[in-house]
């Protein structure tokens, strides 16, 4: 089996003089980076849990990196099939279950690709490319809930 190995940097910058002297006493933010990249990312907490609400959470860069797997594996799976994809967007959503002690889980992620091709007559085909684009996604393999699919997908010459 073939591998690959991913590393980043994930330094917290939420240290107010305090450290984590207690809950309130510090800051959720932190800074995503990885080599020869050209920005970083910053996160923090969602603002549930008393993070900032315009940076990112890891929720949300979880959700999008099942959104952005699916659809790379979609554009790879129409460009083998001769389906010329002219524009992609996605609304996902997803839904975390937070338990009483604090802990939580995703429970359902459901895409809402919107997709134009060109060609009129491989629209079912393309639709039908979604389902094999999840079986494929390494992050959608990676999860222990169904990924569902709502897709669109409409032609224009």
């Amino acid at each position: 089996m073939k591998q690959h190995h991913y590393t980043l940097r994930l330094k917290w910058t939420g240290n107010t003089g305090q450290g984590t002297k207690d809950y309130k006493s510090y800051q959720r933010d932190h800074l995503i980076s990885i080599k020869d990249k050209q920005v970083q990312i910053p996160g923090s907490a969602d603002p549930n849990f008393r993070g900032d609400p315009t940076k990112y959470n890891p929720e949300e860069l979880f959700l999008s990196s099942l959104a952005s797997c699916h659809m790379l594996w979609y554009l790879h799976l129409c460009s083998t099939e001769n389906i010329t994809v002219l524009t992609y967007i996605d609304n996902p959503i997803g839904i975390m279950a937070e338990e009483a002690n604090g802990s939580g889980k995703f429970t359902n992620v459901i895409l809402h690709p919107e997709v134009t091709i060109k060609e009129e007559d491989k629209i079912e085909l393309a639709k039908r490319l979604h389902h094999k684009a999840n079986q494929f996604c390494f992050i959608a393999n990676s999860c222990n809930f169904e990924i569902k699919h709502e897709p669109v997908v409409k032609f224009k010459i």
